[in-house]
């Protein structure tokens, strides 16, 4: 079993923001394998389903993001699942937009939603997927760029980083790790 988890805040007014890149990836691989995201459980809207021959869990913590390890060690815990079937998914605000970044473990960086998650688990031995958000403007408040929307003129890229994003979570799923940095990194 795979636990796919894409970073975000709930509610309206976070919808589409930079920081909720990671919901915006769940819902298109919600979409492409028909895997319904609308039950919720363990702090959590969740979906199951599959994608290929592997039974696959789509999580959207619902705790905000600071406290996003709530929600995945609740399912660490109750699924039994190995660390390496957890795929997490968030924003990076070093990569630009539409550029996606695959690493197989690491550590939080200035992430706080990939903090409460390393600390939850104890470790940061996990796959995860960066989706470039791009960085503020000199000046710009970090917080209020990453609540922030995208621009019309970045629209295009954004959604290429979401297709890379969800076909490189199919191929962790299908092939492998390995073969999803080789074919999406870069």
């Amino acid at each position: 079993m795979y636990v796919v988890v894409g970073l975000g805040n709930p509610g309206k007014q976070y919808e589409k923001t930079r920081h909720n890149v990671g919901f915006d990836v769940i819902d298109i691989i919600s979409k492409e394998f028909d895997i319904p995201v609308n039950k919720i459980k363990h702090k959590a809207l969740v979906g199951e389903g599959r994608i290929g021959n592997n039974k696959v869990l789509l999580v959207k913590p619902q705790t905000y993001m600071n406290l996003s390890g709530e929600t995945l060690i609740d399912i660490y815990n109750y699924y039994k699942v190995d660390l390496e079937n957890i795929i997490v998914i968030y924003d990076d605000i070093d990569l630009d937009v539409g550029k996606i970044r695959i690493r197989k473990k690491g550590s939080a960086g200035t992430h706080n939603g990939m903090r409460s998650i390393i600390k939850c688990l104890g470790s940061g031995d996990f796959p995860r997927i960066r989706v470039g958000v791009s960085k503020p403007e000199k000046g710009q408040d970090l917080a209020n760029f990453v609540l922030s929307r995208f621009k019309k003129e970045e629209e295009i890229d954004l959604q290429t980083g979401f297709e890379k994003a969800y076909k490189s979570v199919e191929s962790i799923i299908i092939e492998n790790v390995d073969t999803a940095m080789n074919k999406y990194n870069g």
